[in-house]
């Protein structure tokens, strides 16, 4: 049994395409029949009238009595028309009698006129001319059966009705063609799709038409940033192995070992299990980044405040300000998650090494989202500035910490295509600025 899928893009575009071919033919059809009709009426009303007024000139230039006259119209249109009447001072003739009683209402009317008059199966088309001569009023009805000309129209029209239901098949044929050519593109897509579910292939290289055109590309985006993720859990899961092979080693012999734990060496483990924990917490936060292709919004205003807010909590005796102009670009396209960390790594250093004034800006516009931070702590060296964000680097071992954080900072801020600068704030201590740009491409 043949099955239709309704929900096939194909099935639709043959549906409406195909109904409007109907439409227009069957509607072209029905017009054609009755302007066909039209025309062949008033053609032929048209000659009715010029014969009409022919015999009227006839009679007004007669001379003969009027017996004479009517009985010269009578023989000349008994071999010209189907018929005649001729009403004359109350006389009335008629070419044939059987009429002479149907079309007397039209004698009565005033006004030259053609006149459809139906009777039976007859239809007969009259044109009623009045006209005076030698003193008295006249009215001369000159008719002409139109049934047979209906019946021809009718006929051709049947034909023409044939030939444009050929023609409609021979659309639907077409456009069935035309849809399916049209449709090649995305039967090639699914195809290159297969290929990449199956391995086959690792993007999608498609001469597409216009309108799929984002379409693929949005696809290789995806795709590359499916394979960047999986490059970084890769990495991430090397940089583990490496990370905590040494400090696991070390703990093991220890505990394997028969010296006693003395208070020293009790200290020196819990050194390499922080750095333990330390590693594991940054790599997880670096398996959190979604990057710009994760199609989620960050409120600015909203979370910027709950972030404030618990740094608040965490050094209460470190004053957070917070400044924002982000104007209509309240919501950005930037993963929530990924900006609470990025602004979140900028608001803990600042905290960690304010005396105590942190002051953060947040300016959005059309294209870039720009994050500023000052604190009014001692600062950084000019000539180690450029070293920050360099990962494990640690300019100053008075607070916690094991250097990861401004390095994570790197890795998100160069996943949204931004770019972050380091410098002297005008507060004494350090300015960091970050800038995202709204519209970017995925980086690989």
């Amino acid at each position: 049994m043949l099955h239709i899928d309704r929900r096939s893009l194909r099935f639709r575009l043959l549906a409406w395409l195909g109904g409007v071919a109907l439409f227009v033919v069957v509607t072209t059809w029905l017009l054609h029949g009755i302007l066909l009709q039209n025309l062949a009426r008033d053609f032929l009303g048209e000659r009715l009238q010029r014969e009409a007024n022919h015999a009227v000139a006839q009679l007004e230039q007669d001379q003969t009595a009027v017996p004479t006259a009517l009985d010269s119209v009578s023989q000349g249109y008994q071999v010209f028309h189907h018929l005649y009447v001729l009403r004359f001072n109350g006389s009335v003739s008629a070419s044939d009698p059987q009429w002479q009683q149907q079309l007397a209402p039209l004698l009565e009317e005033n006004g030259d006129a053609l006149v459809d008059v139906k009777h039976n199966d007859q239809h007969m088309l009259v044109y009623r001319r009045h006209f005076e001569w030698q003193g008295s009023n006249g009215v001369l009805l000159v008719g002409e059966d139109f049934s047979q000309v209906e019946a021809g129209l009718a006929t051709l029209h049947w034909w023409v009705g044939g030939i444009a239901a050929v023609l409609l098949g021979m659309l639907i044929i077409l456009n069935m063609l035309a849809v399916n050519r049209g449709l090649t593109p995305l039967w090639q897509l699914r195809q290159q799709l297969e290929a990449l579910r199956s391995g086959k292939r690792d993007r999608l290289l498609l001469v597409a038409p216009s309108e799929l055109d984002e379409l693929v590309d949005q696809l290789n985006w995806f795709m590359d940033d499916i394979d960047h993720r999986l490059q970084r859990s890769r990495e991430s899961v090397a940089n583990l192995s490496h990370a905590l092979k040494t400090p696991l080693a070390a703990i093991t012999q220890v505990l394997r070992g028969n010296r006693p734990i003395d208070e020293n060496r009790r200290h020196k483990l819990l050194s390499r299990i922080e750095d333990i924990n330390a590693q594991l917490a940054a790599e997880l936060r670096r398996s959190r980044i979604a990057g710009p292709n994760a199609g989620r919004m960050a409120n600015v205003t909203r979370d910027s405040s709950r972030l404030i807010e618990m740094f608040r909590s965490l050094y209460p005796e470190r004053i957070f300000n917070l400044t924002h102009s982000a104007g209509e670009k309240d919501l950005v396209p930037i993963e929530a998650h990924d900006f609470s960390e990025i602004l979140g790594i900028v608001l803990d250093n600042a905290g960690k090494w304010a005396n105590r004034c942190v002051n953060c800006d947040i300016a959005a516009s059309a294209t870039t989202l720009t994050l500023t931070t000052d604190d009014d702590g001692f600062g950084v060296a000019e000539e180690d500035l450029s070293r920050l964000g360099e990962r494990g680097t640690r300019l100053d071992e008075r607070r916690p910490g094991y250097g990861l954080g401004l390095s994570i900072l790197a890795q998100l801020i160069a996943r949204y295509s931004g770019h972050s600068r380091f410098e002297r704030s005008p507060l004494g201590g350090l300015r960091v600025t970050v800038t995202l740009p709204l519209a970017v491409e995925v980086i690989n």
